[in-house]
């Protein structure tokens, strides 16, 4: 497709930024429930992983700077599958991605949720690793805008660019951008405040809350995929 035809085609289920909202409010609830309930981390991203490993290298405590490689590992494959993944559900299963991914993040939220309580927190925080990785390299862009929906730094610093522009032009579209930004701050706060508020009644099953926002994104992409864009799977999504 062309560059002009590829900026004036129609936006595609799995680009509307209501389903950028949704996954990073999922994304800052999964921040909450890592953090609070499995080992108070940031399963999302991988610097404090990267930090981490450094500093146990810098101080010669190898042995727990070689863990950290399971979770940078973990991450790493699950952004290698979802760069591979598309071309099989697209012609294959006759959906989307997005769709699918969907589905299986739905599948391991449960999975994950009936982990006891007293198991290693690892266990989980390897799983989620690997989901938020797949997450994170499936959702990438939103009328034309660049998102990351498992974490909001890029956000925060998108937010700041975009005020002084705004201040210095005045323009609507930079205004419009610039509340996209905040959107999904606010998004990701109330996920993880949401989050929280689970965690210390259901323990482990909190993650299960995390189900109906993915069950409504989940709804949504297959009846596009059935029914107005059934003839669009060959169309890849923005940023990818």
């Amino acid at each position: 497709m062309s560059s002009n035809k590829e900026a004036e085609r129609a936006e595609l289920e799995c680009e509307k930024f209501w389903v950028f909202v949704t996954m990073i409010a999922v994304g800052g609830y999964l921040g909450a429930y890592t953090f609070i309930l499995k080992g108070k981390v940031f399963c999302n991203a991988q610097t404090a992983n990267f930090v981490l490993m450094s500093v146990n290298i810098g101080t010669f405590n190898f042995k727990k700077a070689l863990y950290y490689l399971i979770p940078i590992s973990a991450y790493f494959a699950g952004a290698v599958i979802s760069e591979l993944m598309p071309k099989y559900t697209n012609s294959t299963l006759k959906m989307r991605w997005d769709t699918f991914f969907i589905g299986f993040e739905m599948l391991a939220f449960l999975g994950i949720a009936f982990i006891p309580d007293d198991a290693p927190p690892q266990i989980c925080q390897v799983a989620i690793n690997f989901v938020a990785s797949m997450q994170y390299n499936t959702f990438r862009q939103s009328r034309h805008v660049a998102m990351a929906t498992t974490f909001c730094t890029n956000h925060l610093r998108q937010t700041g660019v975009k005020f002084v522009k705004w201040l210095r032009h005045r323009n609507k579209e930079i205004l419009a951008e610039l509340l996209m930004h905040l959107s999904m701050i606010a998004a990701f706060t109330a996920g993880g405040v949401v989050s929280a508020l689970l965690c210390t009644v259901l323990k482990g099953r909190a993650l299960l809350g995390a189900e109906i926002p993915l069950l409504v994104v989940f709804a949504a992409l297959l009846r596009a995929d059935l029914g107005e864009e059934k003839d669009k799977l060959d169309i890849v999504p923005r940023g990818h």
